[in-house]
């Protein structure tokens, strides 16, 4: 039998032994429980409030409350924990890029003329870049994670899908939170969150926070670098206000700012790997110093030190701004409408010094922002007692700009990039589901999407323009049933759509000045059945299979050339398909276990040849979450909770080279913590260890044909204590 089949059928029956494990366990569960212990969600994923048993997609949910306890700070832990879900950051070596990959599809680049093929939203508004944002996960009511294509609700790049961040609106009560953490690797942590009445019709809340670690290496050629590799420091407040006219009008206004700065990412340039590369041929770019070739031995011996004789690189900077307007109205009983108006910018600073060497070689200093205005109004409500209804107008405008130029003071001599780009994107969407009966529950919507984009290059040659316009209807059709058990058993098809996109980096432009032309439209078709409800009082659970095809699909392809680090699109088409779990297992009172697996297959059509990968995603993904909760006779409660999740082996970029050099190893993550409430519940003191056995893992890797780079986590192992008072 061939390596790769038994391989696969190995990781079906670990799926399958799996998913049978937490299924036999319900009978112990029925036997030792003796009341009901499980609490549905409320989400919103469709636009409307749903018990998350009742939206017919493939969805995971996270409480606020819970996300210190299981360890996750920031996007890239949320990718620890979702079936089929992987988050990487190496965008331009900053330490505040994330990159979500959903069921095979997402974005490698961070350059303004990419888009992301998973949308990020924070209380209904877009996030168009990932850089430069640094969302920090305080204030949190929860966390939506949708997987598959959402065209009709969420629109364009939502091919993969969706994750939503809902923040705490401001309410009646009146609440001080203050919470502190202090651990290894210097970590310094302290949050303040208000939240005050201050009539019955006005309220707001506030918070601010200061969030410190240090580096994993140093910058062993830069003496007087600021920071250390990887090393990270950050300010961040938001203040919400909402105003309650009445019981059928509202307003919340909202502003939030966060400032970043720190140490360039780890990463290591391996040059040995690539016998006939430039650096170890002794051919390079930009520089005829030094003679000779370059070796591994070149670069730093610790391959979390840095060895770049740049100051330039070692610091990255991060800053993102927004404001926010949300109206509600209810017009009556039957009808209600919503207006989102939003304005944010970003802007960062980075870039990577690619030999990793005190030679002045392939320097690649950077800066970038991006200013994005969106306009969304919704029509909801009711006809007659059986259809419901989510309609809307949607208006989006981005203008942003990336710039590595060789004559400021800032690059001091690297290649020179200049970008820029202004998308505008228009859409009308409807939604409408109807109640058949008691237990049978159809949906179906439609969204059409105009984009234009404007964009301008110049490598070095001059400045080239170029423009393009893009329309595409998405929809999507469901059914929910309602067995006489309680569970739900859906079928869905959903599409999804994402408007061309220009090259990268078009060093193509060199030897042909027509290079700078945009993709086609991206499309995606997602064919899914699923059941998902309390099997028992005491056993939740949640399985999808799905099948999703990709038409025009760019893949982004890397290699190194005369003018710079060329980046092109791979046009390819994809199929995935594959199989989601999650469960949460009541053993007894005390005792709960959440887990969940994801298996995917894809399929990549041939080109030229080449039989391309879908990059940075996993075959199998992982987790499982044991907690206690022990009441003590005193009336404190001490809880302790273990979070497992395993994310298997992957490829850095779309080629499978045949020396594995862009394998991107599997790894296994966990993390503590033990917490402690008196029976005041008015503080909690916290002892938590996050990747405890300091597992070391690459978040991409890249070969150019010259070199690979190698990105590296920034996930090393922190043992800390936490404590949090309420008052």
């Amino acid at each position: 039998m061939p390596i790769e089949r038994r391989n696969t059928i190995q990781k079906l029956s670990l799926l399958g032994a799996a998913v049978s494990l937490a299924l036999s366990g319900q009978v112990f569960a029925q036997e030792n429980a003796e009341e009901e212990l499980i609490e549905a969600i409320t989400v919103t994923a469709t636009k409307r409030a749903q018990v998350i048993y009742e939206v017919p997609i493939a969805m995971s949910a996270f409480s606020g409350d819970a996300l210190g306890e299981q360890g996750i700070t920031d996007l890239t832990d949320v990718g620890k924990f979702v079936p089929n879900l992987n988050v990487t950051g190496f965008s331009a070596g900053h330490t505040s890029s994330a990159n979500p990959f959903i069921r095979g599809i997402g974005l490698q680049d961070h350059l303004i003329t990419t888009d992301p093929g998973v949308s990020v939203y924070v209380d209904g508004v877009y996030l168009g870049r990932q850089v430069g944002q640094n969302w920090n996960l305080n204030n949190i009511e929860r966390i939506e994670v949708l997987r598959g294509p959402q065209g009709t609700l969420y629109g364009r790049n939502s091919i993969g899908g969706a994750i939503n961040i809902i923040t705490k609106e401001p309410d009646e009560i009146n609440t001080t939170t203050i919470s502190t953490e202090f651990g290894t690797r210097g970590r310094a942590k302290a949050d303040l969150f208000l939240n005050r009445e201050i009539n019955d019709k006005l309220a707001f809340n506030f918070n601010a926070g200061y969030n410190s670690r240090n580096g994993l290496g140093e910058f062993t050629n830069v003496p007087d670098a600021e920071y250390d590799v990887g090393e990270t420091e950050e300010i961040y407040g938001r203040l919400s206000v909402k105003y309650v006219h009445s019981d059928d009008f509202s307003l919340v206004l909202t502003a939030d700012h966060n400032d970043g700065e720190g140490g360039l990412r780890p990463y290591q340039t391996l040059i040995d790997e690539v016998p006939n590369g430039a650096y170890a041929t002794g051919i390079r770019f930009g520089s005829p110093l030094p003679s000779g070739a370059l070796s591994n031995a070149d670069t730093a011996a610790d391959p979390y030190d840095n060895a770049t004789g740049a100051k330039e690189v070692t610091t990255v900077t991060n800053q993102a701004s927004g404001i926010s307007l949300t109206a509600d109205w209810n017009w009556n009983d039957d009808y209600s409408s919503k207006i989102i108006v939003s304005n944010r910018s970003s802007e960062y600073k980075a870039g990577l010094d690619d030999d990793g060497t005190i030679f002045f070689l392939d320097q690649f200093p950077e800066e970038g922002s991006a200013d994005q205005t969106s306009i969304e109004f919704q029509l909801n409500g009711f006809i007659g007692d059986n259809m419901d209804f989510v309609s809307g107008l949607y208006w989006f405008e981005e203008e942003g700009d990336n710039l590595q130029d060789e004559g400021s003071a800032f690059n001091a001599g690297g290649n020179l990039l200049a970008l820029t780009q202004t998308t505008t994107s228009k859409a009308i969407f409807v939604n409408v589901g109807y109640d058949v009966s008691d237990d049978l529950r159809v949906s179906g919507g439609l969204r059409y999407t105009q984009d234009e984009k404007e964009a301008s290059a110049n490598v070095g040659i001059g400045e080239v323009f170029a423009e393009d316009s893009w329309n595409e209807v998405s929809f999507d059709l469901s059914a929910n049933y309602t067995l006489a058990s309680g569970m739900n058993v859906y079928g869905s098809i959903q599409n999804g759509y994402q408007s061309g996109q220009f090259p990268a980096r078009p060093y193509c432009l060199f030897g042909d000045i027509n290079c700078f032309v945009a993709s086609e439209n991206i499309t995606a078709i997602n064919y899914e059945v699923g059941f998902k409800g309390e099997l028992t009082d005491y056993f939740s659970l949640s399985v999808a299979v799905f099948n999703t095809e990709f038409d025009d699909l760019p893949y982004q392809v890397s290699t190194t050339s005369e003018g710079g680090f060329d980046t092109s699109n791979l046009v390819v088409s994809q199929t995935s398909r594959g199989i989601e779990f999650e469960g949460t297992l009541e053993l007894t009172e005390n005792l709960k276990v959440h887990s969940s697996l994801g298996y995917m297959d894809v399929d990549v059509d041939e080109q030229d040849g080449v039989k391309p990968v879908a990059p940075l995603t996993p075959d199998l993904t992982a987790s499982i979450s044991p907690s206690y909760s022990l009441d003590l006779e005193s009336g404190a409660n001490v809880t302790a909770r273990l979070d497992f999740s395993y994310r298997d082996d992957m490829y850095g970029e779309p080629t499978s080279d045949p020396g594995r050099l862009t394998l991107v190893e599997s790894r296994k993550l966990t993390n503590v913590n033990i917490s402690y409430t008196p029976a005041s519940e008015d503080w909690t003191l916290s002892a938590y260890g996050r990747n405890i056995f300091d597992e070391r893992y690459d978040n991409a890797r890249l070969n150019t044909g010259d070199y690979i780079l190698q990105i590296l986590s920034n996930d090393a192992s922190e043992f800390g204590v936490r404590f949090s008072t309420t008052f």
